[in-house]
């Protein structure tokens, strides 16, 4: 039977593969239990925000792509 961390270590791999900018990790709970996960930028071209925490891979993902797109935005504008 597969656990949930073993679930959801795929999810965490595409994730880091994919925002090569930011180091993204699951949060521990104050139990020892994994939490909610958390991008922080290395990159200032991959995003805006320093932190980002979502309950859920996919909501994380969701806002680094906003984050991402926000970023090449403000370069667009500064180039005008």
């Amino acid at each position: 039977m597969e656990t949930r961390t073993q679930i959801e270590e795929p999810a965490l791999r595409r994730l880091r593969e994919e925002f090569t900018g930011h180091r993204i990790w699951r949060a521990r709970r104050w139990d020892g239990r994994l939490g909610d996960w958390v991008a922080t930028l290395h990159d200032p071209a991959a995003g805006v925000d320093a932190t980002v925490i979502c309950s859920d891979s996919a909501a994380l993902r969701e806002a680094l792509v906003r984050e991402r797109d926000l970023a090449e935005r403000l370069v667009m504008k500064r180039a005008w």
